[in-house]
């Protein structure tokens, strides 16, 4: 196919806007985003790689979904299945992390918290995502997945990105581990998620409202994962266990102010901490990959924080003795 931009200028001229666009800064995704200025106002353009058919695209499937359940996303205005774009609802350019990163004592709590509330909204869904077919009740975490993303990670951080492969009998020990891991948390999986809920995936409106972002890849998975993303995504001070415990507190609150089901706190507590360990494995490797392929360097400072924060989870947990070893021994290295 032609160009990001190409397309995108086509896209506009077919509708008889003039060609005004500004490229935003891509993260981690294989989309490219513009804001366009249309003769209604400004809007935001999703451009992918290839064409798709609306009726299987997870974005335009994922956003109805949480647009029937209240969920505050981005309207999308048109779309042109040939030429892979999406045309959306302009939220503004002020993202949560940079609200936190400048907010501080009781009015970054708030914030947090407000960001909290927005996981149970997403849990209540579940049964709307199911009732509609959604492609997000056809997806799951199961073993495959979270076997796959752990997988990511040995190969990317100890291979692609330090070049120094794990032994053979680590390689297999820390290969059961992760089995055992997946098994467990596939048996979790039971709530929607949003998949990648974390401060640079939601924006504060001109209302002063947040509003959720990249939700395309939303399936069911525990109700932990959601809540692990957020408070232990790219932190590089690792948060003290009395705040982790704090929050999950306030989450489950939440989740009962909604009428969802009570959820044991002990029991919680340790699903937390094995969804840390996987989910701080997943973005070690993502960030590894990012920083060894693509040059993006500024992930390398977060990839030692995430093997920190799941070496305390698997400490706490008491388990995965191979995998602690040799998580400490990195640590140790750098």
């Amino acid at each position: 196919m032609t160009d990001f931009r190409e397309r995108l200028e086509e896209f506009l001229l077919s509708r008889n806007e003039t060609i005004n666009i500004q490229q935003l800064t891509p993260d981690a995704s294989t989309r490219e985003y513009f804001r366009v200025h249309l003769k209604t106002g400004s809007a935001i353009a999703c451009m992918y790689p290839e064409p798709f058919v609306a009726s299987d695209q997870s974005y335009i499937d994922v956003t109805n979904l949480f647009l029937k359940c209240g969920l505050p996303v981005a309207k999308i205005l048109d779309f042109d299945e040939k030429l892979g774009a999406i045309l959306l609802e302009d939220l503004g350019d002020n993202i949560l992390r940079d609200a936190l990163n400048e907010a501080a004592g009781d009015a970054r709590n708030r914030l947090v918290n407000r960001a909290i509330e927005l996981i149970p909204r997403i849990q209540a869904a579940t049964g709307t995502a199911y009732a509609t077919n959604s492609i997000a009740s056809r997806l799951r975490f199961d073993v495959e997945k979270l076997s796959w993303e752990l997988d990511f990670f040995k190969t990317h951080y100890f291979t692609t990105l330090r070049a120094k492969p794990l032994s053979r009998s680590e390689d297999s020990a820390i290969a059961k581990e992760f089995l055992e891991m997946s098994k467990d948390l596939e048996n979790k999986a039971s709530v929607l998620c949003h998949r990648d809920f974390h401060a640079a995936n939601l924006m504060i409106d001109h209302r002063g409202e947040l509003r959720i972002i990249d939700h395309q890849d939303a399936r069911i998975g525990s109700p932990t994962y959601d809540l692990v993303s957020l408070l232990l995504d790219r932190v590089t001070d690792l948060p003290t266990s009395d705040w982790l415990a704090a929050k999950r507190r306030f989450f489950l609150d939440a989740r009962e102010s909604l009428g969802l089901p009570e959820i044991d706190e002990a029991g919680f507590a340790n699903e937390f901490r094995m969804q840390t360990i996987q989910r701080c494995l997943k973005a070690a490797g993502t960030f590894s990959f990012q920083s060894a392929t693509r040059d993006k360097i500024y992930f390398i400072p977060f990839i030692q924080p995430m093997l920190q924060i799941a070496l305390r989870a698997a400490e706490n947990l008491g388990r995965f003795p191979v995998l602690r070893s040799v998580i400490t021994r990195e640590i140790e290295i750098a």
